[in-house]
């Protein structure tokens, strides 16, 4: 199974629903606008109701945008229906056929193409043998677990060699330990054949491991696109911060700031340097000092930026999460090199200190 990669792209689509009922529109995607390299994975993130199933269902053409255009390689396909995009998608629900074994359900999209008897048998058996299920082409599906019945629609998607594939939120209903795998198999899979696709997702684990770049989505509106190391580092803002991990947020007034480059604040008459700031920041500015557990140290109490008394100890094997009661609310510090630290006892006086190329200041502003 060979593809020939084409690019997907989303040009400033709006989509608004009409309220019956005498209210405002509603406004489910607004100037939405990014391009999906040929062969690249992008995940569409964010919370419920941010617009991100939307676009995909615009991308497949289950909905028609408002205003815009979308484009698979050169093609515009705003218009057409999804028969005619040539794109495939993996839905939540594996919507397998109980009737019909494994190989029946991965050929039925094939079987309505028409395609001879021989050739449908080998593609089944190439897309079975990638999915790593051909010992089960004969099985039903009500006898499968739920990895191998979203490996089957899987493999049925992908066996018609789309241009395009589609994945909607596809391991919501997996517990985590196949969750974990399935995240393994798809990225393989995906960049084995090199395969344009889109996959939308709330689970910020799926997409920070899955993704070439991540879509940042919130009420309709994209907030960030990056590659997941810089949206997790260098987030534009205090909901992108929030939303990729686990983050503590500080109150500072900044007193100096190049652009894109390191910053000085002040945390309660404290220096701090920050190793990065969002752009526009400047003197004088009030902002948030946002820091990642990892980017945190413990001292004894005194020596740190911020002062507070450990509340609890979650030893997690490799590591552990210490979390420490401050007048910033409880705070997680992550303490990796266990045998070069000392771990405070829980109800220890402590104070928090900064690593300071790992801090970021952000724009104090409603997101």
């Amino acid at each position: 199974m060979s593809q020939n990669s084409v690019s997907v792209t989303v040009r400033d689509v709006t989509k608004r629903f009409k309220n019956t009922k005498g209210r405002e529109d509603i406004f489910a995607v607004r100037n939405s606008d990014f391009v999906v390299a040929p062969g690249e994975l992008v995940t569409l993130l964010g919370p419920s109701g941010c617009g991100k199933t939307t676009t995909l269902r615009m991308i497949a053409g289950f909905e028609l945008p408002s205003s815009g255009r979308i484009l698979i390689g050169e093609e515009d396909v705003t218009l057409l229906p999804p028969n005619l995009r040539d794109t495939a998608t993996v839905f939540q629900s594996y919507g397998l056929f109980p009737h019909m074994n494994v190989a029946d359900n991965v050929a039925y999209g094939l079987r309505v193409r028409k395609l001879p008897r021989a050739e449908i048998e080998t593609k089944v058996r190439a897309a079975l043998g990638l999915v790593g299920l051909s010992e089960l082409a004969d099985r039903a599906p009500g006898r499968l677990s739920g990895g191998q019945q979203q490996r089957v629609a899987l493999a049925r998607s992908l066996v018609i060699e789309p241009k395009v594939l589609l994945l909607d939120e596809p391991l919501s209903n997996l517990d985590a330990l196949l969750r974990e795998q399935m995240r393994i198999e798809i990225r393989r899979i995906q960049k084995s054949l090199g395969i344009t696709a889109v996959y939308v997702t709330h689970d910020r684990v799926e997409a920070m491991s899955l993704s070439d770049r991540v879509v940042v989505m919130k009420d309709g509106i994209i907030r960030q696109i990056g590659v997941p190391s810089a949206i997790y580092s260098e987030p534009d803002s205090c909901f992108v911060a929030g939303f990729v991990g686990k983050v503590a947020f500080f109150p500072v007034r900044v007193e100096s700031a190049g652009e894109g480059g390191s910053a000085n604040c002040t945390l309660s008459g404290k220096a701090i340097r920050a190793g990065s700031a969002a752009a526009g920041l400047k003197g004088g500015d009030e902002a948030t000092l946002m820091a990642r557990p990892e980017s945190l140290r413990l001292a004894d109490a005194g020596e740190g930026a911020v002062d507070g008394r450990v509340t609890a100890n979650v030893y997690l094997g490799s590591s552990v999460e210490c979390f420490v009661g401050t007048d910033y609310g409880e705070i997680l510090v992550q303490i990796d090199d266990l045998s070069a630290s000392r771990l405070h006892a829980e109800g220890a006086a402590v104070s928090i200190a900064f690593d300071e190329e790992r801090v970021r200041l952000l724009p104090t502003r409603a997101d």
